[in-house]
């Protein structure tokens, strides 16, 4: 829920406790912020603001946290690309043995830039198209979850053109409330994704009697930001119990996928761990001899990114004050559409221990939508102070767009005290440079 303007929650954490909490983050005396040892002033004096910087060392510490919470069970984890679908981070994750969840044929061709093997590519998707499906079984990917049987139907007609047989998961929707944000339930009746539970059975059937078509599981995703482990118990419950009764009518499944959308703390409140959800797979999964798979996305990239930006004036109207950045929505549309939270600091050691007072954080773009943050405690702010938006990582400049020909900020990674610019900023001129004027308009 939004804070109403000049609000202020009681319950937000200080600037303290925010950097306290990500393990990626220090503040030094003399160099403000760093990240993983390097001062990100010295990332904004280089490459200037707005900027994103990534912390590889966060994104691998949180992957092998999951690997040993998996540990024992016969699980892979699929990094799902449209969290950041950047490809130094999908190296990231491919170097350490991730497979990819992909959900188009452009994240699928990301992925494989990336060094990807085709086998360890899941594409799934509501709505694939029929040169996507082609790309998908040209390439060879490891799996297909198909959502509908008008989309069985389509994949089996172009795998049998192309002399191909799909290995097919069909993608279930448990109807099962998630606890998370309306528009980022993906699991109940009325949402647009995955087959109905109790259709299931017979599409299942009609699956294994077409001659290009294996189908080889279930699947499902039921959401993203999801802060408990009870959803996720009851979904896995239902794909348990349907697994169960497929077999018995003489049909193999062999694989469960068990899709992603594991929360993370915004405002450092308490979230469900993977040790958590990994109980809950080995409880309602463990002992169906199933190869498992899991994609998240959020969990892995999101507190490993921020964004850095500078004030570029204070103002004041009636009783509110207003902290202007030169970061916007269409850097970071979250707060924007989902009425997201996002921690922000400032970059300097000074103004992070100086006296705060309430502000609304907001950009220059022109709308009133473009606020990222209300009632927040932050000291005074100087015109070309800088500040960073935390957790940005997921879902932050994948979603960023060029609105009000604002250019894509540039972006950063860094690792073990160093670091490298992994997306220059856009220039202005690339804006227009693919836009035509007909010749009639003179």
């Amino acid at each position: 829920m939004s804070t109403p303007r000049g609000a202020v929650q009681d319950d937000d954490p200080t600037i303290g406790e925010l950097i306290a909490a990500r393990p990626h983050l220090a503040m030094h005396a003399m160099d403000g912020l760093v990240m993983d040892g390097v001062p990100l002033a010295a990332i904004a004096d280089a490459l200037g603001t707005p900027v994103w910087v990534y912390s590889a060392d966060a994104m691998g510490a949180r992957y092998q946290a999951l690997a040993g919470a998996l540990s024992g069970l016969d699980a892979r984890i699929h990094y799902a690309v449209k969290a950041n679908d950047h490809l130094a981070v999908l190296r990231v994750f491919t170097s350490l043995g991730a497979g990819a969840d992909v959900v188009s044929g452009g994240e699928l061709r990301r992925a494989l830039e990336a060094g990807s093997p085709p086998d360890r590519i899941v594409f799934s998707g509501v709505g694939k198209t029929v040169a996507e499906l082609d790309l998908a079984l040209g390439t060879g990917v490891g799996q297909i979850n198909v959502e509908s049987g008008e989309e069985l139907d389509i994949l089996a007609a172009r795998a049998a053109a192309m002399g191909r047989v799909a290995e097919v998961g069909l993608r279930i929707n448990p109807d099962i409330e998630a606890g998370t944000h309306e528009k980022i339930s993906t699991g109940r009746a009325r949402d647009k994704f995955g087959i109905p539970y109790r259709e299931a059975g017979l599409l299942y059937a009609r699956a294994a009697s077409l001659p290009a078509i294996r189908p080889v599981g279930l699947a499902v995703h039921i959401g993203s930001q999801i802060k408990t482990i009870a959803p996720y118990r009851a979904a896995y419950a239902r794909l348990a119990t349907l697994a169960r009764a497929l077999r018995a009518s003489g049909h193999k499944v062999e694989t469960i996928d068990c899709g992603g959308g594991l929360g993370i703390g915004y405002r450092n409140e308490p979230t469900a761990e993977p040790e958590a959800l990994a109980g809950a797979i080995r409880a309602t999964l463990g002992g169906l001899n199933v190869r498992l798979v899991v994609e998240p996305g959020r969990w892995l990239v999101g507190p490993a990114g921020v964004l850095l930006a500078s004030v570029v004036l204070e103002k004041t109207s009636g009783r509110t004050r207003f902290i202007v950045l030169d970061a916007a929505m269409n850097d970071l549309v979250r707060p924007a559409i989902y009425d997201a939270w996002h921690g922000i600091v400032p970059l300097a050691a000074a103004d992070a221990v100086a006296v705060v007072g309430p502000a609304d954080i907001v950009g220059p773009v022109c709308e009133s939508g473009d606020t990222l943050a209300r009632g927040r405690m932050l000291p005074r702010l100087a015109p070309d102070a800088r500040v960073a938006i935390l957790d940005a990582g997921a879902y932050g400049a994948a979603m960023s767009s060029t609105y009000n020909a604002r250019p894509l900020a540039a972006v950063a990674m860094v690792r073990d005290g160093r670091w490298a610019m992994i997306r220059p900023r856009q220039p202005i001129e690339a804006l227009w440079a693919e836009e035509r004027i007909p010749d009639w308009l003179g």
